[in-house]
């Protein structure tokens, strides 16, 4: 069918090939997923989203680059609706959430006297 009879070399090169786009395809997953990671590793109140732009964003590489930084983006933001004990609790039970983990409630402060 191919005009000749396939090798060693031609097998090893078939080879060769699979595993580079093995590894390829590998790097490509890691480096899109790695703005989402780096979000939930530091407690990101909008992790979800920095994790879907970096997915959706990956091809045209800028909604990418912008969606790293974002990830490092140091974020101080208390929602009026809640009190700063809420918004923390808020924010632990997304990270649980996207980590697959079970949700953790922080704490109670101590009762005002």
């Amino acid at each position: 069918m191919l005009g000749f009879e396939p090798d060693l070399w031609d097998y090893l090169t078939l080879l060769t090939l699979a595993i580079l786009v093995t590894a390829a395809v590998t790097v490509l997953v890691i480096i899109a997923g790695l703005p989402g990671k780096i979000a939930i590793s530091r407690n990101h109140p909008d992790a979800e989203a920095v994790k879907m732009m970096g997915w959706a964003g990956f091809l045209a590489v800028v909604p990418w680059i912008q969606a790293f930084i974002w990830a490092f983006k140091p974020t101080d933001i208390i929602d009026i609706r809640r009190f700063p004990q809420e918004e923390r609790e808020s924010i632990a039970r997304e990270i649980a959430r996207l980590r697959g983990e079970e949700p953790v409630t922080a704490p109670d402060p101590k009762p005002a006297e």
